[in-house]
């Protein structure tokens, strides 16, 4: 073991601050700290920065994976104050102001934990060997790997039984990730299944939805909801409401509605749950496992150690569950963090964090979308150009947002995709990556 010296090769006598996660939060956190009397070094296990609200398209092909990731050291190569190091956080030593890591102890003056969340299978083993999680590029590499196998081997197979599972897919949780996957799917099924796989058909395709409240898109309004289920019943796909999963065997899967489906396909879009690094004592946690933090994001009984989005639970009156899980709060979050820690260092009062909420976006499909903005609730085509623009605008990198713009535009008019490749295979016995089909 070896003690990281980023930084420490210049003589500085200003804080380090550094940021654990290369998210939504920990970027515009570092972003603000740009003139800062600082030092900010970023720990992430990956050297890019994953644009998650695309990930779905990146799983069924309609997307290329480096279209969605921008590296890290470029967003932030005019930063005189900022380095990076690809590191995995092995756990936090707050009664020595160390961080314990892959490449060796690394000191802090102020930690910001911003490690988003992780796939919530809630305890079920046996559903998180078999179901197929999205919550980062390498994950939605495998689905895509995983369905385009599945239709190969649909085409092959003289079993009715198999080729029935293998052409059935089931996507739980109905949430934005889970409603515009679905849609996703059933455009998949509609539009491109009969024209390049000969040999199947639109008929032998299955689209279902599981969501365990009475209504998809729960966290938005009732309007939005329901013209989400309208848009998806049109697009035939089978959406089961207040229903759970019980078990999935790889080819079984139980739902408590009393309905058993055969599928190879369960893709996991259910829940989530913090990623928090060992040190934090048991008592800072929550369930989710989000660390509790006060109104400037301060982990609770620490004074130096912060944490944002995903990660961190603040409890209000007014947020008695906390924020939602979305980028929106992760960006406010890593803002307004960036000028408290300025305030704590120089001394001055800091300010408390205020939930601006803009509104919020879902896509069902070609032309349909949803949108609730304050009191205006749109959808179909203008929500939909809404999302599109949003996207494109909020994506890091030029390069990334024409590459994206262009797809999207001959995705549209030629009805099809040139990304559905299989350049990882996907190994359905152990649910691992081979470097050659087995």
């Amino acid at each position: 073991m070896f003690t990281v010296t980023c930084q420490d090769a210049r003589a500085s006598s200003r804080p380090r601050i550094v940021i654990i996660g290369g998210g939504f939060g920990g970027l515009n956190l570092a972003k603000k700290l740009k003139n800062a009397p600082v030092d900010v070094l970023m720990l992430d296990k990956h050297n890019y920065h994953t644009f998650q609200p695309l990930l779905y398209q990146v799983a069924i092909g309609s997307l290329a994976a480096d279209s969605i990731g921008f590296p890290i050291r470029r967003i932030f190569i005019k930063y005189n104050n900022f380095s990076f190091n690809l590191a995995e956080v092995q756990k936090i030593n707050p009664e020595t102001n160390t961080i314990s890591t892959n490449i060796g102890t690394i000191h802090y003056d102020y930690l910001i934990i911003a490690t988003g969340s992780n796939t919530n299978f809630f305890g079920n083993k046996e559903i998180e060997h078999f179901a197929m999680p999205m919550k980062n590029i390498p994950e939605a590499l495998n689905i895509r790997s995983l369905v385009i196998q599945n239709l190969e081997t649909a085409l092959m197979t003289s079993d009715p039984r198999e080729k029935f599972a293998l052409m059935t897919f089931v996507v739980v949780g109905g949430g934005p990730t889970g409603v515009e996957l679905s849609g996703a799917l059933a455009e998949m099924r509609h539009l491109i299944l009969a024209k390049d796989y000969h040999g199947l058909s639109k008929y032998d395709m299955r689209v279902y939805l599981v969501e365990g409240k009475d209504r998809l898109l729960a966290a938005m309004s009732p309007q939005a909801s329901a013209k989400a289920k309208e848009f998806l019943t049109e697009a035939d796909v089978i959406i089961y409401n207040s229903a759970h999963v019980e078990s999935y065997d790889g080819f079984y899967l139980k739902i408590d509605n009393g309905k058993t489906l055969k599928t190879r396909n369960v893709l996991w879009a259910a829940g989530v749950r913090g990623e928090v690094p060992e040190g934090i004592p048991p008592e800072a946690i929550a369930k989710g496992n989000r660390i509790y933090v006060d109104e400037i994001n301060r982990v609770k009984g620490y004074e130096n150690i912060f944490a944002i989005g995903d990660a961190a639970l603040m409890v209000t009156p007014v947020t008695p569950n906390g924020h939602p899980g979305v980028a929106p709060v992760a960006i406010q979050q890593g803002q307004l963090l960036a000028k408290n820690l300025v305030h704590l260092i120089k001394k001055e009062t800091t300010e408390p964090f205020k939930y601006r909420d803009k509104g919020a976006l879902a896509t069902i499909g070609r032309n349909k979308a949803v949108a609730d903005l304050g009191k205006i609730h749109l959808q179909g085509f203008f929500a939909w150009v809404l999302w599109g623009v949003v996207h494109i605008m909020s994506l890091a990198g030029f390069a990334n947002k024409g590459i994206i713009f262009l797809s999207w535009a001959i995705n549209y008019f030629a009805k099809n995709s040139d990304n559905r490749l299989v350049v990882r295979y996907f190994n359905t016995e152990t649910r691992e990556i081979d470097a050659e089909p087995k």
